[in-house]
């Protein structure tokens, strides 16, 4: 592939000028390290950010109207970021720690994995599961 990246990159605008603080957010809830950040020209908003999420890519920046038209970004709808991690309790503490809202609570799930739902603070939905001994 192309820049070494997967085949799908997820990439999350984030409302309000608030990139910055969603790059924060994402380290204590999700354990996000930064890869490169690019701030824009304006001096206050995140051009582009490259994190990394449990081995995996993911860009975020702030919303730009200029380049798309203007208005207010719609709301994030109808995406969820998947996390597969070793220790979902573990990663699931930390996010509910770090104050994502709950959507779905962490359960033992009938197709084999300990899943559960959340939303962080900027609207994205993330699911978080692991294996379950009798189910994987």
């Amino acid at each position: 592939m192309p820049h070494g990246y997967s085949g799908v990159t997820p990439y999350l605008t984030i409302r309000g000028r608030q990139g910055k603080a969603a790059m924060a957010f994402y380290a204590r809830a999700f354990g996000a390290e930064q890869v490169r950040e690019t701030p824009a020209e304006d001096g206050e908003r995140l051009m582009h950010s490259h994190l990394r999420i449990n081995g995996e890519d993911v860009f975020l920046s702030d919303d730009f109207p200029e380049y798309r038209g203007g208005g207010e970004a719609p709301a994030p709808a109808g995406v969820t970021i998947h996390l597969e991690v070793d220790d979902v309790d573990h990663w699931w503490a930390r996010a509910v720690e770090a104050g994502v809202e709950i959507e779905m609570p962490l359960a033992d799930q009938f197709w084999g994995d300990r899943y559960g739902r959340v939303r962080d603070p900027f609207g994205h939905a993330w699911s978080l599961a692991s294996p379950t001994k009798a189910g994987g």
